[in-house]
């Protein structure tokens, strides 16, 4: 029977990469088309290529957009019955490789084998510059005189072991030292081996790691070019339409539309963003406006565009931060207006105080609880502002005034209050500045009432650019012949009216 794997038997996985979201369901005619459910017809071995096709695709899109991206072991759940299938498998494994190696005399077939493959790994670890390491490497491992130790019974098990560890201290990275020097008081040369294996499993993660760091700056473009053309032979083999792309685009197109005839200072700001004519919505005011719609959908609330499954949770989590430095900035506001800006930002770390409060309480928590936050909020509002008024000589706030900012606090959690709308219009705006081709500019200055929320909200630009600037870089012509579609149905494809660079 073949031995198991040392280390685990499923490939590693990304930490803290979004799957797709959904299959790819469908494709326009002008670029990448996401496929629908899989057809019929299609065998097992297909499914599967098209499902190792999209892994690889996720993988590609991550290393590149997610700043903390890791590969790392699959880990089973202790009481899984996978994770019970392996642990006996291994545990087999190890006391036959116990019993071979205590025989008399000791019999080296496996031991050897394990050797040969401990090797490879220490090779496998190495840079191209360590010439010399290999080469004593090469010769200290050398299998064919250790096969021949065994024949002869002269094979040291323990120098052999010992010179692995030797050269695992030398190329581990400074997080595995501690592990590298526990394996030295390992005595029982099968469980020494056991960890060694497992060790060296964490080493050549380190080493993927390390790899996928370094190679990042130089893979934006080439990663935009491998997405576009995966993508599109994904596609190929399951043609349909962007079904929910279009919709999307329809949408942000009647939007925008909609703006010029009764213009709103949210749109408007975002054709004047884009560039865009009053007279005439610019494409790329379009496209714009698509991706600020995405910030406000509900999780669940409308099918996701094709394009932009591999986003959906980093745009979802995004979407969150904004609401609650939405309801940060509003409880700072109506506070200020209540007990006077004085107050609240001339007093040493008040505003700073209610600000984390807030942030603290509202961490976590869905929108739907967000009422039950403001609750606790409100009361620990009125605690910090009640002491910092004592401690300034300052007389306390009227019973009514303390009913009237708990009332307010509390009425932030309805979407439609006039201090979330208006708060939450001026962080939509500045995120559509990110996202415009003139990017922000700071001497325009921080919109009013959001400086206390400024750091966090510029952290949130920049994350929401990154992802929106490789989405239109993958994606760009086909939301560019989806909108013509959408706008000019009867036109023939070639046509160039209103034809926009996005």
């Amino acid at each position: 029977m073949p031995k198991p794997s040392p280390g685990d038997e499923r490939p590693p996985r990304p930490a803290g990469a979004e799957a797709a979201a959904g299959r790819p369901r469908d494709c326009g005619e002008e670029g990448p088309r996401a496929p629908a459910s899989p057809p019929q017809d299609l065998s097992g071995s297909e499914l599967q290529e098209i499902a190792d096709e999209i892994y690889k695709l996720t993988m590609a899109h991550e290393i590149v957009l997610n700043g903390d991206f890791k590969l790392q072991m699959v880990n089973f759940s202790p009481f899984s019955l996978e994770n019970r299938v392996k642990e006996t498998l291994h545990e087999a494994f190890w006391d036959s490789l116990k019993e071979q190696i205590s025989a008399n005399p000791p019999d080296y077939t496996q031991a050897i084998q394990l050797l040969q493959e401990i090797k490879e790994a220490l090779l496998s670890l190495l840079l191209p510059r360590h010439n010399q390491l290999r080469s004593q490497i090469e010769e200290a491992l050398d299998m064919e005189l250790i096969r021949q130790e065994a024949e002869h019974g002269a094979l040291d098990i323990r120098g052999l072991t010992t010179y692995i560890l030797d050269t695992m201290a030398m190329l581990c990275a400074p997080v595995r030292d501690e592990e590298v020097q526990g394996l030295q008081s390992l005595t029982d040369p099968a469980q020494l081996l056991r960890e060694i294996f497992r060790v060296l499993d964490l080493m050549k993660m380190d080493m993927l790691n390390f790899s996928i760091q370094s190679l990042r700056p130089h893979l934006q473009d080439p990663s935009i070019q491998y997405e576009r053309k995966k993508f599109q032979e994904l596609l190929d083999k399951l043609p349909h339409s962007l079904d929910h792309t279009t919709e999307w685009l329809r949408e942000a197109a009647a939007a925008v539309s909609a703006s010029l005839s009764e213009p709103q200072p949210h749109s408007a700001a975002l054709q004047g963003a884009a560039g865009g004519s009053t007279a005439l919505p610019s494409l790329t005011s379009m496209l714009n406006q698509g991706y600020m719609n995405l910030l406000c959908w509900e999780p669940g609330q409308k099918e996701y565009p094709e394009t932009l499954l591999m986003d959906q949770a980093r745009l979802q989590e995004l979407r969150a931060q904004v609401n609650q430095l939405t309801v940060t900035a509003a409880v700072l506001l109506l506070t200020s207006s209540t007990c006077g800006s004085t107050l609240l930002f001339g007093s040493p770390g008040l505003g700073a105080r209610l600000k984390l409060v807030t942030q603290g309480l509202l961490e976590g928590l869905p929108c739907a609880r967000c009422e039950e936050a403001l609750q606790d909020i409100s009361d620990q509002v009125l605690q910090e502002v009640s002491r910092t008024l004592s401690q300034l000589g300052y007389p306390a706030l009227t019973s009514d005034k303390c009913a009237s900012l708990k009332g307010q606090i509390k009425s932030i959690a309805d979407k439609s209050n006039v201090v979330r709308r208006v708060i939450e219009q001026r962080i939509h705006l500045f995120l559509s500045h990110f996202i415009s081709p003139d990017g922000w500019n700071p001497q325009k200055g921080f919109p009013k009432g959001l400086d206390a929320i400024q750091e966090e909200l510029q952290e949130v630009g920049r994350r929401f650019r990154s992802v929106i600037h490789h989405n239109r870089q993958v994606f760009g012509p086909s939301y560019l012949g989806i909108l013509k579609k959408v706008l000019f149905p009867e036109a023939e494809p070639e046509s160039d009216a209103g034809t926009d660079s996005f």
